[in-house]
């Protein structure tokens, strides 16, 4: 296989844990085999990775008290970092992303959000612009204070949404593209004691499925663009009525024609497969699929929409799944070691 970008896949771990920091691997296009081709340890714990425009940079967050992101350089073989890791001025990056030309961090740790410029290179650079969440949850244990665990472009581009699980709420903000200010726009609350973990974005752009974490559901949402106002319809369980044990939701992917959502459920070890109707605002449960190791941080689609790839951190592997194309159902195709792992980007 040649060096192609997209016949790769980039793999975050926590270097904590015994994890070898962001790993690349070859993908293997007819099987969906995934082969260990190289990788970089020069950030700690890169625990979520996003690729820049052009598909040549990688960024990396660095989930550490003193919260940081890294840039690599894609284009050769390898991973060469971009100058060195940047303070994002947070405790605990989780998430990140790109939206108008800057990088943005959700800190978990200290529930707020950071905006970076970009240099002519593509590496953060400044001081960040800070938006500190205020509130709290029910949750005693965990939603004392706010912990924004993921920040998100919508697909217009005019907004970005902020998803807290410390105050059970999405925050709908506007990017000011010359001072990197952001500023809230609305704050859309969800049920208490939810714990919204991260969203996605339903194909048709006029819908969002927000992720419990605390009490494991999808939260539908209708999404306005022109106003920017989310508002939640629906709910779906994500544990059989009876299931018993812990369940932690971690993430979760849309099909390609918005009909199905594939969710990863710590605890329950599974993979969660959900039908929507065709107004896209209800759904239903359909099947719980074992996850092929233990606790699933991650799931992505391929960019063919054909297979699902799971990262599970605690047995360490990063197990891939064919897709059956008339049920939705993930069949086992087999795994890659990587441990400690944390996340799989398709850049």
């Amino acid at each position: 296989m040649g060096d192609s970008r997209a016949d790769r896949a980039f793999i975050g771990s926590f270097t904590s844990a015994g994890g070898r920091g962001i790993v690349v691997a070859e993908v293997d296009a007819a099987t969906g085999a995934l082969t260990e081709a190289g990788g970089s340890d020069a950030v700690a714990d890169p625990s979520y990775l996003a690729a820049g425009a052009g598909g040549t940079v990688l960024y990396a967050v660095s989930e550490t008290s003193d919260g940081a992101v890294a840039a690599f350089d894609t284009a050769g073989p390898g991973l060469r970092p971009i100058g060195p890791p940047v303070p994002v001025a947070g405790d605990g990056p989780t998430h990140l992303a790109l939206a108008q030309g800057r990088l943005l961090t959700a800190n978990y740790g200290s529930g707020s959000v950071s905006v970076l410029g970009l240099g002519p290179d593509g590496a953060p650079r400044g001081t960040p612009f800070l938006l500190r969440h205020t509130g709290e949850g029910p949750d005693r244990d965990r939603q004392r204070e706010p912990h924004a665990h993921q920040v998100l472009p919508d697909p217009s581009g005019r907004w970005v949404l902020g998803v807290d699980l410390g105050t059970d709420s999405v925050r709908v903000c506007a990017l000011d593209p010359v001072s990197g200010e952001l500023r809230v726009h609305r704050e859309t609350a969800l049920r208490p004691g939810s714990g919204p973990r991260h969203l996605v974005f339903h194909p048709g752009g006029r819908h969002v499925c927000v992720l419990g974490e605390l009490d494991p559901a999808v939260t539908l949402c209708r999404w306005d663009a022109a106003t920017g106002e989310l508002e939640p319809v629906a709910e779906i369980p994500l544990v059989a009525e009876g299931a018993e044990g812990l369940a932690y939701p971690s993430e979760l992917a849309v099909s390609p024609d918005g009909r199905r959502l594939w969710v990863a459920v710590r605890g329950q070890d599974t993979i969660a497969v959900l039908e929507l109707d065709e107004g896209f605002e209800k759904g239903e449960l359909v099947a719980t699929v074992p996850c092929g190791g233990h606790w699933p941080r991650d799931l992505v689609l391929d960019p063919g929409g054909r297979r699902l790839y799971v990262a599970n951190e605690r047995s360490g592997d990063v197990t891939w799944f064919d897709l059956d194309p008339a049920t939705g159902l993930p069949h086992r195709g087999g795994s890659l070691p990587v441990p400690a792992v944390s996340c799989v980007l398709f850049a």
